[in-house]
């Protein structure tokens, strides 16, 4: 486990991402599905990036997932783990996994999403191994 914690930097939200920061900085974490083709996706957008829909809708994700890659930075102060998660709803997202012993992360590996506070004050989401 690493006693150091990594400052991150935050977001700027704007109009389109504004509903995704809020919910994040209350502990929820939002993706977008379109009704017109029935997908979601992450990075949350209001125009669906498969099939180009406008007709989409924010849903809370019920915050599990599963490691699909990840990568240790060592040469950092202090070292921390970047990783692509692939949430339990679909999409896949860049993040950070914290809280964790780097050396025991595994691909496959089942990831539950906490927030973090970030240097512009809003909180965005990691994931810690369950």
């Amino acid at each position: 486990m690493t006693d150091a914690v990594r400052a991150i930097p935050g977001p700027k939200p704007d109009p389109e991402t504004q509903a995704y920061w809020d919910a994040a900085n209350a502990g929820r974490l939002l993706v977008r599905s379109c009704n017109g083709c029935g997908r979601t996706h992450h990075y949350p957008r209001s125009i669906c990036p498969f099939c180009f829909s406008e007709d989409t809708q924010w849903n809370e994700a019920s915050g599990e997932g599963t490691i699909y890659s990840f990568s240790v930075m060592r040469r950092a102060n202090p070292p921390y783990a970047l990783a692509f998660v692939t949430l339990a709803e679909g999409p896949t997202m860049m993040t950070n996994i914290v809280d964790c012993d780097l050396d025991a992360l595994r691909i496959g590996q089942k990831v539950r999403v906490t927030f973090q506070q970030t240097d512009t004050g809003y909180r965005t989401p990691v994931f810690t191994p369950l």
